[in-house]
Formats: C-alpha cells, sequence, structure tokens
C-alpha cells in the first residue's frame, strides 16, 4: 500500500484527497500538512469527509514537521497541494522532502478537475490580488445581461468546522452570519450576494457542484490564490497583473494558468508602467500566442472624497493580497495617492496580537494594514489595532464593507474597485461569442 501525505493550505489539499484518494484502496494518506492559514494544525480532516477508509478522520500536522512525519512514516509520496508559491520555494520544499526519502508529486491539472454538466466559465489568475473578484463580478453581469443565470462556485476557504462546510450555499447576509464566516470568506462571497448572485463553497467540490447545477444554467468557477479551477472548463479567464509583470512566470501553479487560458485579462493598465505594460503584452504572444488578450482598468471610487484630503488616514487593504499574494499597496493607497491624503498613518507601532505577528511575519509590510480576521480573537486584535492608530481618517479598501464585521470608532470612507475594459476584443464581444456557440439562436442583448 503506498502512504502518502498530502502537503496543503486547507482547500486544494482536501479536493485533492477527495478526487484522487478517498475511494482508493491501494493509497493510504496518513496526513495532511498546513501553512499559510492560521489555526489549521492540529486539527483533522473529519471521517465524515475522509470516507469509509479513514474511520479515524486524517491528521493535520504542520508543514515543518514535515521532514520526521516521512521518516516515522515511511512516506513514499508527499503531494504538493496548495497555490501561490514561488517556483525557488516550491522546489525547496521538494528538496526536503526528496532527502527526508520520499517522491516530491505535483497532480496534473486535468487529473483533478470534475466535468459538470453545465457549461462552466473560469476565472484563475497568475497570482493573488490580480483582480480576479471584479473579472468575476463583471463575467456575472454580462452573462446575465446575455440572458444566463450564472451560479457561482466559490475556491475552498474552509477554516472553521470542517464537516458542517462540507457544501455551503450563500444568498444572503443572514447566511454568512449564520455559517459565522471569517472576514477572508465574506470579501469573496459578499460581492457575489450583493449583485443577487448565488454562491457556493465548502469543502466536497463534487457535491457542491451538483448542488448548483440545480440552481442555474452556467456554472462560474470563482478561483483562488493563482490556483487552478477544480473543474474542467469550457472558456477559461485568466487575470494577470501589469504592476508585477515576471510573476506570471515565476510562481505556482500560476503559470500554469497562464500557459492554458483561452483569454488573459491584463488588469491595472490604467496605472501601469508603460515599458512593464510592453513587456507583458510580449510575454503573452511568445508563451501562450493561442489566447486572446484583453485590457483592463480598475476604476477606484470613493463616496466622499472630501474627507481625504489632508487627512491623516489608516490604508486597511484586503489581507491575502497583502500576505501571501506579496503586494506591499492595494487600492487603499492608490485612493490615497489619488485624492490627496496628506499622510499615510504606519500601522505598526501600533499592532498587536497576531496582527503584530503579521507583520513581523511579512516584512515587505510598512504603511497599510492587512485585514486578517481567520477568527473572532484575531478579528478582536485587528479592531484594537484600528483602534490605537492616531488618524483623522480610515481608508477601507476591502472588498467588503468591514464595519459590518467588527466596530470601527474612526470616521471611515469604503472604497470601491470594478473591472473596465480598454481594449478589443472586450468581455461582452466574447461572451457574446461564447452564448452564440450554445445558443446559436439567442435574441441580440443590449448590455451595458
Amino acid at each position: 500500500m503506498k502512504r502518502v501525505v498530502i502537503l496543503g493550505a486547507a482547500g486544494r489539499d482536501f479536493h485533492n484527497f477527495n478526487v484522487l484518494y478517498r475511494h482508493d484502496p491501494e493509497v493510504r494518506v496518513v496526513a495532511f500538512t498546513a501553512t499559510q492559514i492560521p489555526d489549521i494544525a492540529g486539527r483533522k480532516y473529519p471521517p465524515e469527509l475522509a470516507g469509509w477508509l479513514y474511520p479515524k478522520g486524517i491528521d493535520i500536522v504542520d508543514e515543518s514537521e514535515i521532514e520526521a512525519l516521512i521518516r516515522r512514516e515511511a512516506i513514499d509520496e508527499a503531494v504538493f497541494s496548495y497555490s501561490d508559491v514561488a517556483h525557488l520555494e516550491v522546489m525547496h520544499l521538494a528538496s526536503r522532502v526528496v532527502a527526508a526519502g520520499a517522491n516530491f508529486v505535483l497532480a496534473g491539472k486535468e487529473r483533478t478537475q470534475l466535468k459538470s454538466r453545465l457549461p462552466v466559465i473560469s476565472i484563475c489568475a497568475v497570482r493573488t490580488g490580480c483582480g480576479k473578484s471584479p473579472a468575476t463580478r463583471r463575467v456575472a453581469h454580462l452573462l446575465r445581461m446575455l440572458g444566463w443565470s450564472p451560479v457561482v462556485i466559490r475556491h475552498p476557504m474552509p477554516y472553521g468546522d470542517l464537516a458542517r462546510q462540507r457544501c455551503q450555499r450563500f444568498t444572503s447576509m443572514a447566511d454568512l452570519d449564520t455559517n459565522q464566516c471569517t472576514i477572508e470568506e465574506r470579501e469573496e462571497y459578499e460581492p457575489h450576494i450583493e449583485q443577487g448572485t448565488i454562491v457556493y463553497a465548502g469543502v466536497d467540490y463534487e457535491e457542491i457542484l451538483r448542488r448548483a447545477e440545480r440552481d442555474g444554467d452556467i456554472v462560474l468557477w470563482d478561483g483562488g490564490n493563482n490556483d487552478t479551477s477544480f473543474y474542467r472548463s469550457d472558456l477559461e479567464f485568466v487575470v494577470l497583473d501589469s504592476h508585477r509583470v515576471g510573476h506570471e512566470m515565476s510562481y505556482y501553479p500560476g503559470e500554469v494558468n497562464f500557459r492554458t487560458a483561452d483569454v488573459l485579462l491584463i488588469n491595472k493598465v490604467d496605472c501601469a508602467n508603460a515599458y512593464h505594460l510592453r513587456q507583458l503584452r510580449e510575454r503573452c504572444r511568445e508563451i501562450n500566442p493561442r489566447a486572446r488578450v484583453v485590457e483592463t482598468a480598475c476604476s477606484i471610487s470613493v463616496s466622499k472624497p472630501e474627507m481625504l484630503r489632508g487627512r491623516r488616514a489608516l490604508i486597511i487593504e484586503d489581507g491575502p493580497t497583502l500576505t501571501h499574494g506579496g503586494m506591499s499597496y492595494g487600492a487603499g493607497v492608490v485612493c490615497a495617492q489619488n485624492f490627496g491624503v496628506g499622510t499615510i498613518v504606519d500601522p505598526r507601532p501600533h499592532a498587536v496580537g497576531s496582527i503584530r505577528a503579521t507583520f513581523e511575519k511579512f516584512h515587505h509590510l510598512s504603511a497599510v494594514l492587512p485585514a486578517m480576521g481567520y477568527s473572532e480573537s484575531q478579528r478582536r486584535e485587528l479592531q484594537e489595532t484600528i483602534d490605537r492608530v492616531p488618524c483623522d481618517v480610515v481608508i477601507v479598501a476591502t472588498p467588503i464593507d468591514l464595519s459590518r464585521v467588527i466596530r470601527i470608532s474612526k470616521p471611515c470612507i469604503r472604497v470601491k474597485y470594478e473591472m473596465e475594459e480598454v481594449s478589443h476584443p472586450n468581455l461582452s464581444e466574447i461572451l457574446d461569442e461564447f452564448t452564440n456557440s450554445f445558443w446559436p439562436t439567442a435574441p441580440e442583448v443590449a448590455i451595458v
């Protein structure tokens, strides 16, 4: 019997197990490892999800223990199963695994993809923070205008009770409260719900798919990090970041997405360096010449810009974009520059608890506060950090209204950002062609 450990981060690892190993009596998955996401190690993948071969469930251990685990449990293979990792880091981990005596395995993209009875459009990216969420919202809107009824399936974010999170369906803000969603989950689900789109997520993505197929006539895969889609796609969009040229070829599995995309979306071209943008266009032609290329701008707006001019501002940005996404700024900093903020206040001297630990771990962060909220205690520490920062206004550049989740005692202003196409072919034209391939006699619909 082959003995396997799955290297993960509470998402892709569980999916790979479910698809590749759950019902295979010739393989014994001894453990999952955990990294990137806090408070996952030390738990179990529950027997309700693991299946009849694993009546006691499967242990989840910290990735730092991988060498000892391989030797102690006579592991044959370590299967790499998480995303947004620099190629160099992947090979360092591979070297640790091989040196400890096991094979290092990368599962093939198509081997882990499920087939839907409905058409599937996937939105993926080459890095965290490229703009997948605005792209997915834009595509969902355009599909509705073309007569489709899209249902969104979001990449897994199961940070709570895994058995309860097996298959989750969200149609209202009350559903987010009922499911005790973290800030990170709310950032992904809430904007879709505001648009009237049903969202599914969880752990068992075959069960999720079969239930989602009842709620619409097309599945829209909303990817996480730079992971590949869990479903075979009829049309695959991949978002590139014109502010991080070169990353499309230096992170795993983002490069896989770059090479396999049907449509490449070059985002944030409105504020990109012209030389870097030219480099990225050339890279697209060189690496994936069959893909169509759409250039998009990230449109940033605030309701009361007069609150910002000349003021001392604390900027709160999307947490994952800043942490494992590697960005040192986001839409909040761009907003501050556009609307004349006087001073951006450094939050680091005022950070407490796990928020302080986040700054200590991610040294590239300086003048912005990542919206970390994986647990109730972390949300309290985020709130306390905000309270301690001496500022006139708080710029909230997270995808959700953060004040729904924590108390912000200072005047605050929310930044909104949406994707706008600035080239041809644009998303409307590509989706119209896609629709005609399924509905050749569909009536013309004016898209706005």
